[in-house]
């Protein structure tokens, strides 16, 4: 009991000393972690703040101008209010990625789909509940491309005096996977898309905010762990990247997963993982090497063709006590950046750590393909504006329907029974089935276009949802790391190919329970939940340029009877548009 209660104290400490200006309240703390169903306040200022990386110094948009930004620490239950006001010229949002925001759907973040953005000079506070949620997670812009650097963690631990389903750690360390650019991400955005172009590959990959060694100017700008020889350590993994899936090694040493997404899963011995952006993991690592120093990297996992991508790994540090301070570090092992089955064995050792309650009977069955598209030139200056594949523009579908965001946040619209904004029109399926991962359509940009629609699919309270996601091979087939906001689903079988009902093997036993599903590159991926949180749900591509070209769509899922299964009202200082 004393090392779980003095890590986590030292870590709450230190983060109380670093940041008690902007933290409102926090629990006092004794040697003991705090009481839970205790409500956590954070004042979060959305501010700019000038770094120097890679030989260029810039302002860059953060919260209380810390890089990552603050931890939000709880425990399971436990009530969060966090008083956000934005001191940047740009808008922003925050969304609390992976919490389920149970009836607290006005709390959610995603802008245009729960709220308007918070306007500069203005304020917005967010209050909702872990409501038997544990685990790690993370907070993110989402607006724009700001989560580029606008992200934290949130370590939220079990109720008191309830343990770890595995050995107590030494200590635990949190480990965040971005991406960083030297130009303005905001711009950036417009920019690409005004283009009909792709996005241009990030300037480096980091390590809690940090590239490494590998890149101009950083031979200092390195993150490091100091390790006690012979001690386990749980790092909290979140991939927090913008437009890459990566893959993460630590040099001859072991991961042992035990979570993901923020539940628990059965223990997974394996030399690398991969995450998608919107992924989480912890993992375990025994410092069981000989004394030295060891390169933690991350670097990229790229299965579209013929993109462009940051091929130069980032490298932190897993240094030993004792090791010679400038030693050589030993090299981290990465699988190639097109290891598909670095990625499937990792999918394939993930199971709920204890037998599920996995729906069996399905009520609403879904079934959606998701990739990219190119659309016709319709700018009178193609050479600027139509520079896709074959001078098209590119986009992104889900059921050939690239989702445009309304110019009113959607729940608002819903709720208040505002027309025009959005349509309960998203098909269940596609409009024609073909063979979608090798028949494809790939004659841009003829027969590659997308419909755009602001469409959603409503689902009666209640209902057991079974959602196959189909990946096709229009302009390229990609592993896409898709979001569902609200929910952890159970993904109860996925294969490469096309879905074939037929010969499709589920998992109703322990299956993974997450909220971002890798759909496997040319393949599929099911999964299922029962749609018991009433509102509004952004489901999405997590690589933003995939969003931002409208690789989405937005589930409503009806109020249910009473108190407990209705959208309470909306907040009195909701953001206006």
């Amino acid at each position: 009991m004393v090392a779980r209660s003095t890590t986590f104290y030292y870590g709450f400490r230190r983060y109380i000393l670093f940041s008690c200006k902007y933290v409102v309240f926090l629990q006092a703390m004794a040697h003991e972690w705090p009481g839970g169903r205790s409500t956590r306040f954070y004042d979060f200022k959305v501010q700019t703040l000038r770094v120097t990386k890679l030989c260029n110094t810039k302002e860059i948009v953060t919260i209380n101008k810390m890089f990552p930004g603050p931890v939000v620490y709880a425990q399971e239950d436990d009530r969060i209010i966090v008083k956000v006001t934005n001191e940047t010229p740009y808008n922003a949002t925050i969304h609390w990625h992976g919490v389920r925001q149970k009836l607290s759907c006005w709390f959610d973040g995603p802008s245009y789909i729960t709220q308007c953005p918070i306007q500069a000079g203005q304020t917005f506070t967010y209050e909702f509940t872990l409501v038997k949620q544990k685990g790690t997670f993370f907070w993110h812009a989402h607006v724009s491309w700001l989560r580029a650097t606008v992200y934290g963690a949130i370590v939220v631990y079990p109720q008191t005096g309830v343990p770890y389903p595995f050995k107590y750690p030494y200590q635990e360390h949190i480990v965040i996977l971005g991406e960083y650019w030297l130009r303005d991400v905001v711009q950036l955005e417009r920019q690409v898309l005004a283009s009909g172009g792709a996005a241009p590959p990030a300037d480096a990959f980091t390590i809690n905010g940090h590239p490494g060694p590998n890149y101009n100017c950083s031979r200092n700008d390195i993150y490091k762990i100091d390790v006690v020889p012979g001690k386990t350590y749980l790092l909290r993994l979140i991939n927090a990247g913008l437009n890459m899936e990566n893959f993460f090694a630590i040099a001859n040493h072991k991961l042992t997963i035990v979570e993901a997404d923020a539940e628990y899963t059965k223990p997974f011995t394996t030399d690398r993982v991969m995450l998608g952006p919107g992924q989480t993991m912890n993992v375990l690592v025994t410092a069981n090497q000989p004394i030295g120093k060891y390169s933690m990297a991350i670097g990229p996992y790229m299965s579209a063709q013929n993109v462009a991508f940051q091929n130069i790994s980032a490298v932190a540090y897993f240094q030993y006590l004792g090791a010679v301070p400038n030693s050589i570090s030993l090299p981290a092992k990465l699988p190639s950046f097109n290891d598909n089955l670095a990625v499937q064995t990792v999918m394939d050792g993930l199971r709920s750590l204890n037998p599920v309650n996995v729906p069996k009977e399905i009520d609403t069955s879904l079934f959606v393909t998701v990739g990219l598209n190119v659309n016709k030139c319709r700018s009178k200056t193609p050479q600027q504006n139509c520079q896709g594949t074959n001078n098209g523009t590119m986009a992104a579908s889900m059921n050939n329907i690239s989702f445009v965001k309304p110019t009113i946040s959607i729940l608002e619209a819903y709720y208040k029974k505002i027309g025009g904004h959005f349509t309960e029109d998203f098909p269940g399926a596609p409009l024609r089935f073909y063979d979608f991962v090798n028949g494809a359509p790939n004659n841009a940009p003829n027969n590659t276009q997308a419909i755009n629609g602001t469409r959603t699919k409503v689902l009666e309270f209640g209902s057991r949802v079974q959602l196959i996601f189909q990946d096709t091979g229009t302009v390229t087939t990609e592993n896409h790391p898709i979001h569902l906001h609200g929910y952890s689903f159970y993904v109860v079988g996925y294969g490469t190919g096309n879905f074939n009902p037929q010969t499709a093997n589920f998992n109703l036993v322990d299956p993974p329970y997450i909220n971002t599903i890798g759909v496997p590159v040319g393949g599929w991926a099911a999964i299922r939940f029962v749609a018991d949180n009433p509102g509004v749900w952004f489901m999405h591509c997590h690589l933003d340029i995939h969003q931002s070209w409208g690789l989405g769509a937005v589930l409503i899922v009806e109020n249910g009877k009473g108190e407990m299964e209705t959208l309470p009202h909306p907040p009195a200082d909701l953001p206006r548009c």
